[in-house]
């Protein structure tokens, strides 16, 4: 009997998933286990095993289709059997007639004229004065056609062919693209879909056709996208202070020597440590634990902390939900187990949306980074970049100088949500808290 193979549900808030790739085509025997197919969320990747033994029928979507969750996208059963009843929308597949329907007369199909394009114009444009009128109102680039009239003149038709072809340009974009040899993208910002002058692109680049165009892979855009709207969207400030690491640095030895000694089961990180500072200091100012939403904000009674991923597929910020319950050692497991699942792409959707946490971590201290600005993720208030540590001169009283090792953080706050004097007191609350860290 033919079963649907349905997309599943990954999450409460998933309500379509992109299609990735079939390892399985339609003729081919499938085996309850195999893997059918592989399908993404927003941010993370999954893939479908088959629930029975059979023959993969029908392929309902291709990969890259964009899906509602508990859809029909295949079917399996028996060699065959008829899938119509599974197709989604409800409707089967139009049967073909057994008898020929009767030959209605043809209506006269209008033929297109081509337009001809030419890479870069030789001598003077021709081109008739109609022709120009026309081109300049129309807002295309007539120094790219190749003409068909007399000697190779751009006559009227040829503008019209080509006014079907070329998305429009404004005024200002056209004058640009014959001054500088400038293409227009398939993609426009201006008014009425017409191109605008930044939209122009230079497809002729000085050092010949040494690149090729890759398209971005969906998960790329959406961190495009989430980017732009957080720097679009907030007034964000990054302030830099340094901690004295010397004391996170011995508790990590610490926990290393009682790992090793079998005295505890989890690998206590730097980064840990750091988290479970952060969280000690987000109780002290509630008002960074919040979400910034217009003309009001939401404020946490508990901390759900945020910790960005570096994956094959992109940057993921899974949260730890009520960080501020957990032990150094819980916390480190739920640090451990979240960022894990990030990397092999089955991490719970719900836990990678921007309103799952409360309050961001990103570390870029393994990458040797110094200093840097990291961005909000919208709608949190705030986000702490960790940065490397390095040794740099410190007053050790008495008017002696030492090097000490030094760790770099970052607070970028969006200023809509809070003072400067108060994201300030926030970040040195951070450092004091690395500085006199207690388990």
């Amino acid at each position: 009997m033919a079963i649907p193979v349905i997309l599943p549900r990954q999450g409460q808030s998933v309500e379509t998933c992109i299609i990735g790739e079939w390892y399985k085509q339609v003729g081919d025997a499938v085996k309850s286990g195999d893997i059918l197919f592989s399908y993404e969320t927003d941010k993370a990747s999954f893939e479908e095993e088959a629930k029975e033994d059979g023959e993969l029928l029908a392929i309902f979507f291709e990969a890259g289709d964009e899906v509602p969750v508990l859809t029909n996208v295949a079917v399996l059963g028996t060699k065959g059997e008829a899938v119509d009843e599974f197709r989604p929308g409800g409707g089967s597949a139009p049967a073909a007639e057994e008898s020929k329907p009767e030959v209605e007369e043809a209506a006269p199909v209008e033929v297109q004229k081509e337009v001809v394009l030419v890479d870069k114009p030789v001598g003077d444009v021709k081109i008739s004065p109609r022709a120009k009128v026309m081109a300049e109102k129309l807002g295309v680039a007539y120094e790219q056609i190749q003409g068909s009239g007399p000697n190779g003149r751009i006559i009227a038709q040829d503008v019209e062919a080509a006014a079907e072809s070329f998305p429009k340009m404004t005024p200002l974009a056209a004058e640009k693209a014959k001054a500088e040899g400038l293409e227009a993208p398939k993609e426009t910002t201006g008014l009425g879909g017409r191109v605008a002058a930044a939209d122009l692109m230079n497809y002729n680049p000085v050092y010949g056709d040494d690149f090729e165009v890759k398209k971005l892979p969906n998960i790329r855009k959406l961190i495009a996208k989430a980017m732009h709207q957080s720097l679009q969207n907030s007034a964000q400030l990054t302030h830099h202070l340094s901690a004295d690491a010397r004391k996170v640095m011995a508790l990590r030895k610490q926990f290393k020597k009682k790992l090793e000694a079998g005295e505890i089961s989890q690998n206590i990180t730097i980064n840990d440590l750091v988290c479970f500072a952060v969280v000690k200091a987000l109780k002290k100012f509630p008002q960074v634990n919040t979400h910034f939403i217009g003309d009001s904000m939401r404020w946490f009674k508990k901390v759900h902390l945020g910790l960005a991923v570096d994956t094959e597929r992109g940057l993921m910020v899974p949260a730890v939900k009520n960080a501020d319950d957990l032990s150094i050692e819980g916390l480190s497991s739920q640090l451990a187990s979240v960022a894990g699942a990030a990397r092999k792409g089955n991490v719970d959707p719900e836990l990678l949306k921007p309103e799952a946490a409360s309050f961001t971590v990103s570390n870029l201290g393994n990458y040797g980074v110094e200093m840097f600005t990291p961005v909000i993720n919208l709608p949190q208030t705030a986000i702490l970049g960790v940065c490397t540590i390095v040794p740099r001169p410190k007053d050790l009283g008495d008017g002696v100088y030492g090097f000490v090792p030094m760790m770099g953080l970052s607070l970028t706050y969006d200023h809509q949500a809070l003072d400067g004097g108060e994201a300030t007191l926030f970040l040195k609350e951070i450092k004091e808290q690395i500085e006199n860290l207690t388990i």
